[in-house]
């Protein structure tokens, strides 16, 4: 039996704890794709074509993954997909509420799709695209938290 599951998230950017999620989920699963979600509510910082490329660019040594954009529901994506498993990110205990909430409400939409909770490796539990937008804007090297590609395409969108 093929296992598909998705790791859907706004990956803006992808950071080395999104990159960890990946590695540990595609031991796990046959088939990871990485599912960009393209109607966010707050605005990237990079299109969703640009996400896609980093994405793909910084996967493309890890066996199983693929990369995808989608609209809507990720429960209609996956379902889509023929993907029975939704793969979610624990940092830190503050992620557990919302996540909780965000599996309930997707179990509810369809009780066949289950969600998965994985936690990084502890170097990379507190990084948050959020946190490294904000630091990188200020003017931090923010190299050791993401892939190099990102680190570049991170300096050149925030030069001041």
């Amino acid at each position: 039996m093929k296992r598909v599951a998705i790791y859907p998230g706004s990956f803006d950017p992808v950071t080395e704890g999104h990159i960890d999620i990946m590695k540990r989920a595609a031991r796990i699963f046959g088939t990871v794709i990485v599912a960009v979600a393209r109607n966010l509510q707050k605005e990237p910082l990079f299109t969703t074509k640009e996400r896609l490329d980093m994405l793909k660019e910084t996967t493309k040594d890890i066996q199983g993954i693929q990369v995808e954009a989608f609209d809507g529901l990720v429960t209609a994506f996956a379902k889509r997909k023929d993907a029975n498993v939704l793969i979610r990110g624990l940092r830190m205990v503050s992620d557990f509420e919302y996540e909780f909430q965000m599996a309930l409400t997707n179990r509810r939409f369809a009780d066949d799709v289950e969600t998965v909770f994985l936690m990084p490796s502890e170097k990379h539990s507190f990084i948050s695209s959020t946190l490294l937008k904000e630091a990188a804007s200020l003017g931090a090297d923010v190299s050791t938290f993401v892939p190099a590609e990102v680190a570049r395409r991170l300096r050149e969108r925030l030069k001041k």
